[in-house]
């Protein structure tokens, strides 16, 4: 065993139980499932701390305070049921830094580290069970198991770093490259290595270690998309162009209103002007009148996630948004969208008669695990970062065909976004020769090496240790640190100090540096000892190649490092100076630990193109199994359809994250009063001022792929673009797409096929639309192969082609929704039928659930058919004249009904005259068919004009007058007076959401997933709905126009993310909003004296390491500056502060300085042990809250999004004590008590408290992102641009003069 440092000593702290009830119950199931059914379990966290000379007896029982725990130490040795579940051993855990973080802004100066664990003690496991049950109790990815208190010491080995080692290609020749190759996980291809070969014989030395991995991970196909730019002959034809000649193809031919394509981390469109809001140099928080561009970006990171679901997916997120950040010379991120293909779910208990079970390779969990973890992996980072998550897609797919394996045990994990850029940003700038080369963020660690090359190769095709090796973690607040100082650079406008910036992804430094160096025409030089690193024994090619997340490469002038060192260490955010940009083109990495240089090599051998590859490929049939449709009952069909996931509801995958931050979240995936996943699209707003915004939706349809790849192609463009129809944009034209393509490519004909695609999309369909793709990746080794018994297996995914839209809006307030509206007297539902009437089922959903393909797909047929569509639905929308839509895709025309009847919760008559003929009995082909179109509702005295417009466009022979809305709840579907369908609205319901209930339940706590499965049936459930006490309209602020703002401390501190929508509700009040750091005020660059309010924000201050807001109150109560500056604050007269979400927790930790706080409750983790995003009903308590004052007995939605929200007092006394001022309404119209209407567990649903002199006001709801009511994703008739929320800043404003 390695000793820690001999200055440092190992203190371990008892900690809390570690399980709940729930959580034990679900452990103790799966040690049943090995043979446990006896076992006993008790689980605790323990806290383990290395700490330097000069540690004593106090610093312990501080530590102990701040941690919430006992000063008992925990010391246990070695037995049978003793499981110590740790960070993996050699990494550094996410927790462990911003933990220590806190500690240290406590004044423990002595600690060096902490880390956290959880000890199980398990009675009654057989010492040769012993390594089954460490499996169940640990990811293997992040975490290792011990089974001795000494062995904690571990953690914080010290070594002396490795060596450089260089391999003897001189010597050895090719077979030593090639054995390299293999120990390394290089991936090299054969010219590859021929290449390296001649290249160092040529320089009369051998490579290092670290050239040949940075080699690797630069030139992979991850990196360098070696087949979109390779040649191809097909059938032995050569073809004219590359696969990315094709994509260009369409930027080309269209390249109006697209500013940066296939140049940078992102692609950047043209936007508009906007009145962005931040704080000026001063720090005073204002409007500023920029021209503002929109930037797109989506990553896959489908390896990763097949190995480690929720590191992969967290980091595949997180990478995006470095990509976003490091646009032009710094950009910003605004919202997500991430989506999922994985096998099938096979849920316990919920098998599908369609999930056959083919196997997997051991080493990759299975698609239950994948969605179980990823999802929340991917909302966690964005979550944290804060970023909403606003659209998305999740596909499972697993069958065999004629005797092949197809679908996605290599899932596909993809990530994305929309975010805005400065025009004067958009490019990136000349790196003048000396400019410095800075790495911001993270410290180097020992995770995610090599993860460019494997991420190239078949699942299954790399050593074990390999494979778990090229995964990262991640630590989303060190992202969002760094996003902060992104921020104050882009901030400054011309004076923006960035000249170059490049995020730090596949390859590590090893990639990063010479892309930002050879990108800007230079050489350079690093200092490789200069990097941050928290595991000095790595070697230097480890210290060199690693995929330690969360960090930048920039390039700044000499004369811009005192500014931006300034920013950095107000941000708290790591950088270092690494070296300089040179003119020679060579980069030099010196190491002066060993007076080396583990990299010495000229630009053009590392990033010269070794030979171009040649792909020579045939095409070969598909394979396909026919459907018959004999003996298929529709109701049967119906719910088996309904709970395919593609199909279901994707509610699980949605409240888990956070779709209000930013308060500028015009449209999410909840629509109408019932909050039901069932948008088409995702709209953010430009700015708090204007109505323009932007729009994005994704578009697949791959099983199709399986019988036609081009029509697959084709589709999955036609139903991107039936999505984003739902929101008002200019012309077809200002809609771009990425293009993320997946492919088994070797497979027999998946490389014809992919070529084929490629082609109808580019050259083809694209150009026809005149729309262009500006940004798009690849990941083209979706294999996955494994032994079986003697026999091997093989799976390969159907080509894949995931096409994300996106586009500028002319007007956010009308965007269409699928929600029937049920108060605008007799109306109609049309539906426009693009397949014409065809009804082809292949790669159908009711295909699927029936385990067939089927033969004739859906497809494109006719490009301006498709064209007039969209321009259709922009005109009709424009007139006002669409009171409803929703597209036509996964489970068809029934589908796409049931999921408006379901938003509106209302009965449906559906006749299928026009669509079946005289003849009917093609009920199945017409509603189950996947053919593009969608759904309209219309004013039945609007009827003649809306027909009158189809026609004059070219739609009237595809346009169906099929039904209207039914006031009893029941769907109702016939044709020629004969029943085809019949089943009560809520009932229906609970079919589609019975798969994200069981997904829930098995993830979540499975009593809160049972009531919100239960509430559906609720008959008597009112929905949101708005009582005021007040009119949102009244401005009593306007007395106050022209006069001495008061000044409005918005508080924040490492990991806050609500500030700036924080900043512009109290700025519309009236008041002077200035952005205070906590760094501020510890450092004395600013005092609360100053400011007559106050207001604590939200986000994950430290990322809750301590518990939600407790480190950020514990960083004040510990620092004498600090606490005497709050308490100060909170004992003048004159004084008000309001504290929402994390700002609510922190100041609750705060109660013991404020006045009248003492009765004010904790809040603890969720009743549902999950993260909630919900739009809730509240009632606004009669309290002496000045923020409510003239409110109470208001009832009306207000947003939450929360992990640790539920009250929790210390006896009753204090319950009844506490000054409540707002709660949560249940389905009656009462006090929430059940799930989701109460989202935390919080007694009597009780969510905001006060003080008795009113001042001081803390709720967990988010008011400030709702203070307009475009903000608002459902929203009473008759609002103006006011929110009723708005009010509250209204109400502090009033006080405040």
């Amino acid at each position: 065993m390695t000793e820690p440092d001999i200055h440092t000593r190992i203190i371990t702290l008892k900690g809390k139980g570690a399980l709940s009830d729930f959580r034990r119950d679900k452990l103790l199931n799966q040690l049943a499932e090995i043979g446990l059914p006896s076992a006993e379990i008790r689980a605790e966290f323990i806290h383990i701390a290395e700490v330097k000379e000069g540690w004593g007896e106090a610093d312990t029982h501080r530590l102990a305070e701040l941690l919430n725990d006992s000063p008992e130490l925990f010391a246990d040795h070695v037995a049978d049921n003793l499981f110590i579940v740790v960070p993996r051993i050699g990494t550094i855990s996410p927790w462990s830094s911003k933990a220590t973080d806190i500690a240290g802004l406590c004044g423990l100066d002595t600690l060096v580290r902490l880390e956290r664990g959880v000890v199980y003690h398990i009675a009654g496991i057989p010492h040769d069970q012993h390594g089954e049950v460490a499996a169940l109790l640990h990811d293997r990815m992040t975490e290792s198991v011990l089974d001795d208190a000494d062995d904690l010491a571990r953690l914080f080995a010290h070594h002396a770093p490795a060596p450089l080692e260089t391999v003897d290609v001189l010597g050895g020749g090719r077979a030593a490259l090639e054995a390299a190759n293999r120990a390394l996980g290089l991936a090299l291809a054969e010219d590859e290595i021929d290449y390296l070969l001649e290249n160092f014989k040529r320089l009369e030395r051998n490579p290092s270690d670290a050239e040949l991995m940075m080699f690797a991970q630069a030139n992979s196909e991850h990196c360098r998309h070696k087949i979109f730019n390779a040649d191809w002959v097909i059938d032995g034809e050569e073809q004219d162009r590359s696969l990315f000649a094709m994509i260009r193809n369409t930027h080309q031919l269209h390249p109006e209103g697209t500013l940066v394509a296939y140049s940078d981390n992102s692609s950047v469109i043209k936007g508009a002007k906007a009145k962005r809001f931040y704080p000026d140099q001063g720090r005073h928080y204002k409007a500023h009148d920029d021209d503002t561009h929109i930037l797109m970006k989506v990553e896959t990171h489908n390896h990763p996630t097949a190995i480690s679901p929720f590191a992969g997916a967290a980091t595949g997120s997180g990478g995006e948004i470095r990509d976003e950040g490091a646009t032009g010379i710094g950009s910003k991120p605004k919202a997500g969208l991430c989506g999922f293909s994985v096998s099938n779910l096979r849920i316990p208990g919920f098998e599908q008669p369609w999930e056959a079970d083919f196997g997997k390779p051991d080493r990759i969990v299975s698609a239950l695990d994948i969605m179980i973890e990823g999802p929340i992996g991917a909302a966690a980072f964005n979550n944290e970062f804060g970023r909403p998550n606003l659209s998305g897609y999740f596909r499972t797919y697993e069958q065999q065909v004629k005797g092949e394996l197809r679908g996605y045990h290599k899932p596909i994990m993809i990530a994305g976004g929309v975010g805005n850029i400065d025009a004067r940003h958009v490019y990136k700038k000349e790196v003048p020769v000396g400019s410095l080369i800075i790495q911001l963020g993270g410290p180097a660690m020992l995770i995610g090496l090599g993860g460019g090359a494997a991420s190239s190769m078949d699942t299954g095709a790399n050593a074990e240790s390999l494979d778990f090796d090229s995964v990262q973690r991640g630590n989303p607040e060190m992202e969002r640190r760094c996003q902060e100082v992104l921020d104050r650079c882009w901030q400054m406008g011309d004076s923006n100090p960035i000249l170059f910036i490049h995020d730090i992804g596949a390859g590590g430094l090893s990639n990063a540096v010479p892309e930002l160096i050879d990108d800007a025409g230079r050489g350079g030089w690093v200092d490789l000892r200069a990097v941050h690193n928290m595991e000095p024994g790595m070697s230097p090619m480890q210290v060199w190649c690693n995929e330690a997340q969360e960090r930048y490469m920039l390039a700044i002038a000499p004369e811009s490092r005192d500014l931006f060192t300034e920013i950095c260490e107000r941000e708290r955010c790591l950088f270092a100076v690494l070296g300089e940009a040179t003119e020679e083109r060579k980069l030099t990495v010196n190491d002066p630990e060993f007076g080396n240089k583990p990299v010495d090599l000229p630009l053009n051998v590392l990033l010269g193109k070794p030979p171009k590859m040649t792909r020579d490929v045939v095409h070969t049939d598909a394979k396909h199994e026919s459907l018959s449709l004999s003996g298929i009952d529709l109701k049967e069909a119906a719910h088996r359809v309904l709970r395919l996931p593609a199909v279901a509801s994707k509610e699980f995958l949605i409240t888990i994250g956070d779709r209000s931050i930013t308060g500028l979240v015009a449209r999410d995936q909840m629509v109408g009063k019932w909050q039901v996943p069932v948008a088409d699209v995702a709209v953010t707003a430009t700015d708090y001022t204007h109505y323009t915004g932007e729009a994005m939706c994704m578009g697949e349809r791959t099983p199709i792929a399986v019988l036609d790849a081009p029509a697959s192609g084709r589709m999955a463009i036609g139903e991107a673009l039936t999505n984003i129809a739902a929101a008002p944009i200019a012309a077809i034209g200002d809609v771009k797409l990425s293009a993320n393509w997946m492919a088994a490519c070797g497979h027999e004909g998946e490389d014809a096929r992919l070529y084929d695609t490629v082609k109808a999309v580019g050259m083809e369909l694209c150009p026809a639309l005149g729309i262009s793709i500006p940004v798009g990746k690849d990941s083209l080794s979706m294999k996955s192969v494994w032994q079986d018994g003697s026999e091997k297996r093989e799976m390969f995914s159907p080509l894949s082609l995931i096409i994300s839209a996106f586009a500028p809006v002319t007007d956010i307030r009308k965007t269409l929704t699928p929600e029937l509206k049920l108060d605008q007297g007799d109306t109609d539902l049309i539906l426009l039928d693009l397949g014409d009437g065809k009804h082809r089922l292949g790669g159908s959903a009711l295909a699927q659930v029936y385990g067939k393909t089927g033969e004739e797909v859906p497809d494109v047929d006719d490009a301006a058919l498709l064209k007039a569509f969209f321009e259709g639905v922009q005109q009709l929308n424009s007139e006002g004249l669409l009171l409803a839509y929703h597209d036509r895709s996964d489970g068809g025309l029934f589908a796409t009904l049931a999921e408006m009847a379901f938003a509106a919760r209302t009965g449906l008559k559906i006749h299928l005259e026009t669509l079946m003929g005289d003849a009917g009995g093609e009920e199945l082909q017409v509603l189950f068919s996947e053919e593009l179109g969608g759904v309209v509702q219309i004013r039945r005295s609007d009827r003649e004009r809306v027909l009158a417009i189809l026609a004059n466009i070219g739609l009237a022979h595809v346009a169906h007058i099929i039904g209207h809305p039914r006031t009893d709840g029941r769907v109702v579907m016939a044709c020629h007076e004969q029943m085809l369908f019949d089943e009560h609205v809520q009932s229906l319901q609970q079919v589609w959401a019975e798969t994200s209930f069981r997904m829930q339940a098995l993830r979540d706590n499975p009593a809160c997933a049972e009531e919100a499965f239960e509430s559906i049936a609720n008959t008597e459930a009112m929905g949101l709905f708005a009582e005021l006490t007040f009119a949102p309209s009244d401005d009593i602020c306007a007395p106050f126009i022209g006069g001495e703002k008061p000044k409005m401390a918005v508080l924040r501190e490492q990991g806050v993310n609500g500030q700036v929508e924080m900043a512009a509700a109290f700025d519309r009040a009236g008041f002077d909003c200035v952005d205070v750091h906590m760094s501020d005020i510890i450092a004395g660059r600013t005092d609360l004296s100053l400011f007559q309010g106050l207001v604590a924000c939200g986000g994950f201050s430290f990322g809750d390491v301590l518990g939600a807001g407790r480190g950020w109150a514990n960083s004040v109560m510990f620092n004498a500056r600090a606490r005497d500056q709050f308490d100060a604050f909170f004992h003048r007269s004159d004084t008000f502060a309001l504290g929402v979400c994390n700002g609510c927790q922190m100041m609750s930790g705060l109660k013991s300085i404020i006045p009248g706080a003492e009765n004010w409750p904790s809040f603890e983790r969720n009743r549902s042990e999950q993260f909630e995003a919900r739009l809730l009903q509240v009632e606004v308590l009669d309290s002496p809250s000045i923020f409510l004052d003239g409110m109470a007995g208001s009832r009306l939605p207000l947003v939450v999004a929360h992990g640790e929200g539920r009250a929790q007092f210390s006896s009753e006394q204090q319950h009844n004590s506490a000054l409540a001022s707002l709660r949560y309404l249940g389905p009656d119209g009462g006090p929430a008590t059940s799930y989701p209407y109460n989202p935390n567990g919080s007694p009597d649903g009780l969510t905001g408290f006060t003080t008795a002199d009113g001042r001081f006001t803390i709720m967990m709801p988010h008011p400030e992102r709702l203070f307009r009511s475009v903000q608002h994703s459902w929203q009473p008739e008759g609002l103006g641009e006011d929110g009723p929320w708005m009010r509250m800043f209204r109400n502090a404003r009033k006080w405040a003069d």
